[in-house]
């Protein structure tokens, strides 16, 4: 795995200040949840304790799911007495667990400010794949995702993001790295866009792959964008977690409606980017996923399949199908089975890996693009999208 690039050294005055502040103030205490192994090192040296502790730590933490200093029976009771001065291990708080009928299951967590996030976990066979929220609400406003319509607030902490898998699998009874997994796979595409909270991604994303941590494969966690290009060029500096891009769209004309975003950086920079991303990993014959929503006489029809096949000719991908779920404050419609089917086989055709995502926990909205959670929103966008919509709605005549 690339090794995150900052280092201790840069990371020990940080952690120092947040030491010292959090004895100088006993209601606030430094939370470890989210800390790196790197940070943990800087943490436990302020504390004049050796590096070895970071991974004690960290195992007790991720593998055992520990929340309590007093259950690290291997750490010194000087130590824990002195950590439980100092420091917690805090997660957000879950205010309701929803399990749908086809297994998957959405967890309400509650984070700062009144703000609610959602994370869900999706079954399918011997995966299980947890869809990780970054952002209360999201920054970007495409116009087919439930979650822009909320609005925006502010970018989840790295034990906020991390926490969410830690809570998913301790609902599982998942306690360690060697035993039976319920989470195999975790995709950063929840919530928010995870480029515009880089380093606490980046962050969580390594503890995914930690072998202290999670220890899940680098192949099972992937960030999915929907192309903040000079952040992800940055990306593989720092981690070598798979990369999906949300495309939606095989031109420039039709994405800057769906993607607003495609303004400042369009497909073709988007693309070049995603390409450089995968040629500096290490093994580099990965991937792109082509993430694409498929709307209802909007971008699913058989010429839209024609371009895309086109755009895609000579960037190594593979193609995941969405139908659109429709949700409040949308006009658009769902996909036919018709045109999904006609849009996948032109792309086989074409020589593509091209799957259909099984829309999954739709009972429960928690279907792709159906994550809203409670958003206190800043920018006032969500006011907006409501009165927009409330004017294309007909008129109700009673009586």
């Amino acid at each position: 795995m690339v090794e995150h690039i900052n280092p201790i050294a840069e990371t020990a005055s940080e952690t120092s200040a947040a030491v010292d502040a959090s004895v100088a103030n006993s209601s606030t205490k430094v939370n470890l949840l989210g800390m790196s192994e790197a940070k943990l090192i800087a943490f436990f040296e302020t504390l004049g304790e050796p590096k070895f502790r970071a991974v004690q730590v960290l195992k007790w933490i991720h593998q055992l799911g520990a929340d309590n200093f007093e259950d690290m029976t291997n750490v010194s009771k000087s130590l824990r007495a002195k950590l439980n001065l100092c420091a917690e291990i805090r997660a957000p708080e879950v205010i309701k667990q929803l399990d749908s009928a086809d297994g998957t299951r959405k967890f309400l967590i509650r984070v700062s400010g009144g703000n609610v996030v959602e994370t869900v976990y999706i079954p399918e066979g011997d995966r299980g794949t947890l869809c990780v929220s970054s952002q209360v609400g999201c920054s970007l406003d495409c116009s087919f995702c439930a979650t822009g319509k909320q609005g925006f607030n502010r970018d989840l902490t790295a034990a906020e993001i991390i926490g969410q898998v830690w809570i998913a699998a301790k609902s599982f009874g998942q306690l360690a790295v060697n035993g039976p997994r319920a989470v195999t796979n975790v995709v950063m595409m929840g919530m928010g866009e995870p480029l515009l909270n880089f380093d606490n991604v980046v962050d969580s994303m390594n503890l995914m792959m930690h072998d202290n941590a999670y220890g899940i494969s680098k192949r099972r966690v992937t960030l999915s964008t929907s192309g903040v290009v000079p952040q992800l060029d940055r990306l593989s500096q720092y981690t070598d977690a798979c990369l999906a891009i949300s495309l939606h769209a095989p031109n420039d004309e039709l994405r800057n409606e769906l993607v607003p975003i495609n303004r400042k950086y369009p497909i073709a920079m988007l693309l070049d980017s995603a390409q450089r991303y995968i040629a500096d990993m290490p093994d580099n014959h990965r991937k792109i996923t082509i993430e694409y929503t498929l709307i209802d006489q909007v971008n699913d029809r058989p010429h839209h399949a024609h371009e895309l096949a086109e755009l895609l000719r000579d960037v190594p991908v593979k193609i995941n199908l969405i139908p659109f779920n429709p949700f409040n404050l949308s006009n658009y419609k769902r996909v036919s089975n018709n045109a999904l089917r006609k849009f996948q086989d032109i792309l086989i055709e074409a020589g593509y890996i091209a799957t259909v995502r099984t829309t999954r926990g739709d009972d429960i909205d928690a279907a792709c693009g159906q994550l809203a959670g409670t958003v206190n929103d800043i920018t006032k966008r969500s006011e907006r999208h409501r009165a927009r919509f409330e004017e294309t709605q007909p008129i109700k005549i009673i009586g």
